[in-house]
């Protein structure tokens, strides 16, 4: 867009995607740090109705509170990362609050009864207390949903290819996608069992039939949206067919498979659970069944909050990924 008088002209870029918009105040950070010091301090001068070992997380809220204000004193010199702490300070003033909470609410009053609510003290210990059967179980899971999400993301590339440049291919394969893409992966369990030799190459399978339909739809979209005025061009210079697909139609389509792939992560990650309590001997999802079926749900909350952060990780390391394949786009799309 550009503003100015007759001869003056001005280029007006958005601030890279805005990504810092809450208040650059102190007050919120500040305020951030108190919520914690605020839970750490009930949970040391009252007492406790239930019995559990509350030292772990007092130490968790001591670390974490002792992150946060060294961060501080360090983005005294450093812009960019006062802009982070303030854009989070409002949300870690939040979990503060409702660690508080929820710890007056358990731990320490027992208005939620054990064993269907426990306190975050009480699902902290258990992390610490089971970590090595924790980190097996992560190590399994990851190992199994990454094997299932590339061979998904990879089929469905594919698949996006042919469906969004091959006319035959597109008579073909799309009506299939469309089929399979409403039916919930779980429901070919009871054909993987059969089909498949282990329990493995069972949740493989399903975790790619789950990623396979976005990535490619999102790939066929991608292509077919290209416009055509670049194919004229391109054929004018003299390009051939496969230049036209690898180096006009593919690179049109990468910012629609990276929301591909990003979508199937989400649904990946929730077949996988569900896989890995079907026959599976080891996995997060697996450990979630053990417990539930001896009413241990302080170990299954134990569980969630560590797929919850394993999820926020990988998706922060795709975003991170596709942010710098995609950094040309910086200031043009707000």
């Amino acid at each position: 867009m550009f503003l100015g008088k007759k001869n003056e002209t001005r280029l007006v870029v958005p601030d890279e995607f805005n990504v810092y918009w809450k208040p650059k105040s102190k007050i919120w950070f500040f305020a951030s740090v108190f919520s914690l010091v605020l839970a750490l301090v009930i949970s040391i001068i009252m007492p406790n109705v239930q019995l559990i070992n509350i030292l772990p997380y007092q130490v968790f809220l001591i670390g974490i509170t002792v992150i946060l204000v060294s961060l501080w004193i360090v983005s005294i010199y450093t812009d960019s990362l006062r802009k982070i702490l303030y854009q989070k300070s409002q949300f870690i003033f939040a979990v503060g609050i409702i660690l508080t909470i929820l710890d007056l609410l358990t731990t320490k009053s027992g208005v939620f009864k054990l064993p269907f609510f426990p306190g975050p003290a009480q699902v902290l210990a258990v992390i610490v207390k089971e970590k090595d059967t924790l980190l097996i179980s992560t190590y399994y899971s990851m190992r199994l949903f990454f094997v299932g999400l590339i061979a998904g993301i990879l089929l469905g590339i594919i698949t996006g290819i042919l469906i969004g440049w091959y006319r035959e291919w597109n008579y073909w394969l799309f009506p299939v996608i469309k089929i399979s893409g409403v039916i919930p992966a779980v429901a070919w369990i009871p054909i993987a069992i059969v089909i498949f030799p282990n329990s493995f190459s069972t949740g493989v399978f399903l975790i790619a039939i789950a990623s396979w339909f976005s990535v490619a739809f999102m790939v066929a979209s991608g292509i077919s949206s290209t416009p055509k005025v670049y194919y004229e061009a391109a054929k004018i210079l003299g390009a051939n067919e496969g230049f036209l697909l690898f180096h006009i139609a593919i690179p049109n389509a990468v910012p629609s498979i990276f929301t591909g792939i990003s979508t199937a992560t989400g649904f990946a990650f929730l077949t996988l659970i569900v896989s890995e309590m079907v026959g599976a001997k080891a996995g997060l999802g697996w450990y979630i069944n053990w417990a539930k079926a001896w009413s241990a749900y302080d170990k299954v909350y134990a569980s969630i909050i560590i797929m919850a952060v394993a999820f926020s990780i990988i998706l922060a390391v795709l975003t991170a990924f596709r942010n710098y394949v995609l950094r040309w786009q910086r200031g043009i799309v707000k």
